[in-house]
């Protein structure tokens, strides 16, 4: 059964979750497992894309953009619909619940600001279906 972890950030800004995003993608990576990112829409894709660039400092975090030839094969792949492959961790910073989500070993839910009301929307929709749900309260989470 898929594992769902919701990590709730102090932060109130949304950009918080795209980098929040970075680095769950980093400690996946390190751990070996592949990993989807789930967009709104291919704009915010695109702006994860130049972030992995640069974000966290000193490391290269090697991703695609779903359809395209740097996705096939990558380690993180950057996507806004159903993905093409369903291994590892599918981080979802879409607001709903992806159909799809069922195929990964683990979901991460990132909540944050004003992403509160639909991130409990997300959780009552897990919880009322039985899949285990795990919650980290993260305060200074990018000083470590």
């Amino acid at each position: 059964m898929t594992r769902i972890d919701f990590y709730i950030l102090k932060d109130v800004e949304v950009h918080a979750m795209q980098r929040f995003a970075c680095r769950l993608a980093s400690k996946a990576l390190a751990a070996g497992n592949p990993v989807v990112i789930l967009n709104t829409n291919e704009d915010s894709a695109r702006l994860l894309d130049e972030l992995l660039w640069v974000y966290p400092d000193q490391r290269f975090l090697p991703h695609g953009l779903q359809h395209t030839t740097a996705a096939k094969g990558a380690p993180i792949v950057l996507c806004w619909d159903e993905p093409d492959s369903f291994d590892g961790v599918l981080v979802n910073l879409s607001s709903a619940v992806p159909d799809f989500f069922t195929r990964f070993e683990r979901v991460a839910e990132i909540v944050v600001g004003d992403t509160r009301d639909p991130g409990r929307a997300r959780y009552k929709h897990y919880r009322d279906r039985g899949f285990p749900l795990y919650h980290h309260d993260l305060d200074d989470w990018e000083a470590a």
